[in-house]
């Protein structure tokens, strides 16, 4: 484990695998952390050169008082592949995370090798709710969100089969800071992607859970419609599919990088 000083912030960052071998760069959701992708690992270490991070405001990162934007969280990132020297990477990001990965697909072309978008929108959500929830978290503290996310995160027969990986993410959002996951936010209210992301020429999965009440099957289905060179999955899973559908979305996921990294650099 590792700090990076970047734009003026600490970004805490994991590694795993072989440096000589292809990056992908891991980006977590509002309200969890670098650990959310533990169930990925093993499935891709031994192809890529993993790189793991807690976006600003989450985790170890710092968390500097905000409001942030998306072009400031996606910054961070370019200033950790400069950090690890590392020109391009494939990137997946999921909810949050995945916004962000549209924004650098659109603006830093450049730097990503294949974009991974996982439960997620060019505008995620609403503005206002955005605000609201913000203001009542530097009011209140995490705890009223920590108790209503299971039900935006999982379906119920998932919740009721593995809690405790449910409630590990859980103690993660109760103990994170309620200022970085407010400016986050903030930067979600703010971020409408939904006029540029045809611009995106970047070889693109698109992930979607065929229960998640968040960003929706047609949310996902737009993005292909827009998106020249992309993939749809559906998997059956809410928001946070990656850990409900673990299996299926470790098979999409390695298959498309298989391919995609495979002829983009002939490997």
């Amino acid at each position: 484990m590792s700090i990076a000083h970047i734009n003026g912030i600490d970004v805490f960052y994991l590694t795993e695998g072989d440096p000589h071998k292809p990056a992908l760069i891991f980006s977590n959701s509002l309200g969890t952390d670098h650990s959310m992708w533990d169930g990925q690992m093993e499935k891709l270490r031994r192809d890529f050169y993993i790189i793991r991070y807690d976006t600003r405001g989450h985790g170890l990162t710092s968390a500097p008082k905000g409001p942030y934007t998306i072009a400031q969280l996606a910054s961070d990132v370019l200033g950790l592949l400069d950090h690890l020297s590392i020109d391009k990477a494939s990137y997946c990001g999921i909810s949050m995370g995945g916004l962000i990965g549209q924004w650098l697909a659109i603006n830093s072309p450049e730097r990503i090798e294949a974009l991974v978008i996982a439960n997620t929108a060019p505008k995620i959500g609403n503005e206002q709710a955005w605000n609201d929830r913000a203001a009542l978290v530097r009011k209140d503290g995490l705890s009223g969100i920590a108790e209503s996310a299971p039900s935006r995160w999982f379906t119920p027969e998932f919740y009721g089969s593995s809690p405790s990986s449910v409630n590990e993410l859980l103690v993660t959002l109760k103990n994170m800071s309620p200022e970085g996951y407010a400016s986050c936010c903030e930067a979600l209210a703010c971020e409408d992607l939904s006029g540029s992301i045809s611009k995106i020429r970047i070889p693109t999965l698109i992930i979607a859970g065929g229960k998640d009440p968040v960003t929706t099957l047609g949310d996902a289905n737009e993005m292909k419609s827009q998106i020249t060179h992309s993939e749809f999955v559906e998997l059956p899973a809410s928001h946070i599919s990656n850990i409900e559908a673990e299996l299926e979305f470790n098979n999409s996921l390695g298959n498309f990088l298989k391919k995609t990294v495979q002829e983009t650099t002939c490997l």
